[in-house]
């Protein structure tokens, strides 16, 4: 069974995933608030967290058709840092989440369906890891940015989803930095444009 490796980022128009003194403490980075809210405003994302209320529309229904596709997930450790205690004891994946990291420790079980399992030997072991376990759905590369270059520049990402929110950021972290030689070849799927976000999908030709 064929399993779809996705990217799915939120960004600015040019080109920002955090602004400037990103950290763990500070994860989107000064002035980057802008980028993540309207992931927290949908009720997709809010009955995933166990809160009520949020928006029904477009954007939210991409929300959930990230969820529903999404059987593993892998990110990087100061993704992880940075996100374990405002996710709580019930994460919103619900699914197995492989953190690539050089601090080995043992897999961690939350509420819900979620686990975190930390890699040490690489970004191979573990999307092999995460694809063995996934039930045939997809295993997103949820980021960081450093974790979503190396698996761009290893050519192992299927699927680029991209969130486009209308905000000019002026520095931080880019996405499409550290890719190495050569190009990527994109093929349009899907673009769906709302107030907050234009959304591009892509499937990267190999």
């Amino acid at each position: 069974m064929t399993v779809t490796v996705t990217a799915d980022m939120t960004m600015s128009l040019d080109g920002y995933i955090a602004g400037t003194d990103h950290s763990v403490a500070n994860p989107a980075g000064n002035g980057a608030d802008q980028i993540g809210g309207w992931i927290h405003a949908q009720s997709s994302w809010r009955e995933r967290t166990g809160l009520g209320g949020g928006e029904s529309d477009h954007d939210s229904e991409i929300m959930r058709e990230w969820f529903e596709a999404t059987g593993a997930v892998v990110m990087g450790r100061l993704m992880y840092d940075s996100g374990v205690e405002f996710w709580g004891d019930n994460p919103p994946f619900r699914a197995p989440v492989f953190v690539l990291t050089n601090r080995p420790g043992p897999t961690l079980v939350k509420e819900g369906g979620t686990t975190f399992t930390f890699v040490t030997d690489g970004i191979d072991s573990a999307l092999d890891k995460a694809k063995a376990v996934s039930g045939g759905r997809n295993v997103d590369i949820a980021g960081g940015a450093h974790t979503v270059q190396q698996y761009l520049k290893a050519r192992l990402v299927d699927e680029l989803q991209l969130h486009v929110i209308p905000v000019l950021l002026g520095g931080g972290l880019r996405l499409f930095d550290n890719l190495g030689l050569g190009s990527h070849a994109l093929e349009p799927i899907r673009v769906v444009d709302t107030p907050g976000a234009t959304h591009l999908k892509y499937r990267i030709l190999k």
